[in-house]
């Protein structure tokens, strides 16, 4: 035997033992292997889960209204029309609009709000006011805070493209009616009165007006 198939043995074989030792330590893939599941082992790695399923739920709207609901449905058009319209942000302007619109009422200072009001509650306060000072009553009251404040309706008509939302508060404050005299004939300096009003908010959505007006109250 030669030298050089001599040489081509001993590589033949180490190439052998090279194979070998290799299956025993990485092992061999045989038939089926279930796929690799992206969304375990980026959980293992921990790290933050980036994906942004287009057209989820809206917790915006899902924070105030069942899924599915008459009101959520309602929201949901309402940003269609005006994608920069937020459930939220708009409760954040009611809870002040409430205590802005109440205290000018109790003072009577209507003018500084009736941009803020339809012209049916404008006319309907000002009446209040009016009978008061036809009576010689004036109104001291100072405000508390909203104890509550619930989204309770909301409404979106197609055809004028006007949203409406209906806003339940129990509102807190101090409340005094004094007569000519200056004697307390309603109320008191000291005890803190609750209040519950119902309010509806319209605006027609995408308009350049971002302001909402108050067109209907109760209790």
């Amino acid at each position: 035997m030669n030298s050089s198939l001599l040489q081509l043995l001993v590589l033949a074989g180490i190439a052998v033992f090279l194979i070998l030792r290799l299956r025993n330590v990485l092992g061999t893939r045989e038939g089926y292997e279930e796929p690799r599941q992206e969304g375990v082992s980026q959980a293992r790695r921990g790290g933050p889960d980036l994906e942004v399923i287009e057209g989820g739920p809206d917790q915006d709207i899902l924070d105030h209204a069942e899924e599915g609901s008459v009101n959520a449905l309602a929201l949901a058009k309402m940003k269609s029309m005006e994608p920069q319209f937020g459930v939220n942000d708009f409760l954040g302007g009611a809870r002040g609009a409430y205590e802005m619109i109440l205290m000018a009422f109790e003072k009577g200072d209507l003018a500084s709000i009736q941009p803020f009001l339809s012209e049916e509650v404008y006319e309907s306060f000002a009446h209040v006011v009016e009978m008061r000072a036809d009576k010689g009553l004036t109104v001291e009251s100072e405000f508390v805070g909203v104890r509550e404040m619930v989204l309770q309706a909301a409404h979106f008509d197609e055809a004028t493209k006007e949203g409406e939302i209906t806003v339940r508060y129990v509102g807190e404050l101090t409340h005094v009616v004094r007569d000519n005299a200056g004697e307390i004939v309603e109320g008191s300096e000291s005890q803190i009165k609750r209040q519950k009003d119902v309010w509806t908010f319209a605006r027609v959505m995408g308009s350049d007006d971002p302001n909402w007006q108050l067109v209907a109250t109760g209790e």
